[in-house]
C-alpha cells in the first residue's frame, strides 16, 4: 500500500508540474484557432459567472437566511477566513474542518454539523451547479450550436444531478463538466478546451459558493431540529462570542458571601 501510494503522489505531483504548461498550451490554441478577441468572451463568462455566483449568495441564501432569522452578510463576515483560505486553495475541502468547529462555536449542535457539512460537500455543491449550466451554454454558443428549451432544460436536469457527486476538490467542477457534456451529445466535449484557461478563476468562485451555501444549510437544518444555541448563534454573528463561564469560581464567590453573612 505505500509502494502504491508512493507511487499515486508521484503522478499528481507531474500532474501539477505540468498543469499550467496544459493551461497555457489550452489558451495559446484557443486564441491562435479563434482570434484574440476571444480573451473578451472568455472575460465576459467570467465576470457572468462571478456575478451569477453572487446574485445566488446574496438574494437566494440571502433570502432563505432571513426567513430563518439571521443574515447572510454577517454569516459571511464570520467566515471571512475561512473564505479567504478557499479562495487561496481554490478548494472547498482546505476550510471543512475550520468551517466545522466555526459553526459549532456558533451554537450549532455536534451532531447536526457532523452529519450535513460531510453530505454537503460531496451533495450541495451550488457552485459547480452554476458553472456547469453556465459553462455548457458558453460552449454551445461558441461551437454555433443551437440549443433548444427542451436541450437547456435537459442540460440543467442532468447539471443538478452530476454536480451531486463532484468532489469539493480543486478542478472537480472541470471534470464533472466534461463528464456532463457526454450525455448531452448536441454540445461538443471538445469544446471545454475553450474555457480550461480561464477555469482556474472561476473555481475560486465556484468554491466559495459552496462553502458558503453548506454553511447556510447546517444552520438552517440546526434551526429545523432545534439544535442551535440561539444566544451563542446571535453572538458570534454579531462578532461577540460567548465567552464560558466557569462554575468554580461561582461557587468560590458564592461561599465568601456565605461566610461573610455568617460573620
Amino acid at each position: 500500500l505505500e509502494a502504491a501510494s508512493a507511487t499515486f503522489f508521484k503522478l499528481v505531483h507531474i500532474v501539477m508540474k505540468a498543469a499550467p504548461i496544459g493551461a497555457f498550451g489550452a489558451f495559446a490554441f484557443t486564441i491562435g484557432k479563434y482570434g484574440v478577441e476571444t480573451i473578451a468572451n472568455l472575460a465576459t463568462l467570467v465576470v457572468t459567472f462571478y456575478a451569477t455566483s453572487a446574485f445566488f449568495v446574496i438574494v437566494i441564501l440571502g433570502g432563505i437566511a432571513k426567513a430563518a432569522g439571521f443574515s447572510i452578510l454577517r454569516l459571511i463576515a464570520y467566515l471571512r477566513d475561512e473564505i479567504l483560505l478557499v479562495l487561496g486553495t481554490s478548494s472547498s475541502e482546505s476550510a471543512l474542518p475550520a468551517l466545522i468547529e466555526k459553526l459549532e462555536s456558533a451554537g450549532c449542535e455536534k451532531s447536526v454539523v457532523g452529519v450535513v457539512i460531510p453530505t454537503g460537500y460531496s451533495f450541495n455543491l451550488d457552485g459547480t451547479n452554476i458553472y456547469m449550466t453556465l459553462a455548457a451554454l458558453f460552449i454551445a454558443q461558441a461551437t454555433g450550436v443551437e440549443l433548444t428549451l427542451a436541450d437547456q432544460a435537459l442540460l440543467l436536469a442532468i447539471a443538478v444531478l452530476s454536480s451531486k457527486g463532484a468532489a469539493g476538490v480543486t478542478g472537480a467542477g472541470f471534470v464533472t463538466l466534461a463528464a456532463t457534456l457526454t450525455v448531452v451529445p448536441t454540445v461538443p466535449v471538445a469544446g471545454i478546451a475553450l474555457i480550461l484557461g480561464v477555469d482556474r478563476f472561476m473555481s475560486e468562485c465556484r468554491s466559495v459558493t459552496n462553502f458558503i451555501g453548506n454553511a447556510v444549510a447546517t444552520i438552517i437544518v440546526a434551526k429545523w431540529e432545534k439544535k442551535i444555541d440561539h444566544e451563542a448563534f446571535a453572538a458570534a454573528l454579531g462578532g461577540r462570542p460567548l465567552v464560558p463561564v466557569s462554575s468554580e469560581p461561582s461557587a468560590a464567590k458564592s461561599t465568601e458571601q456565605g461566610r461573610a453573612r455568617a460573620a
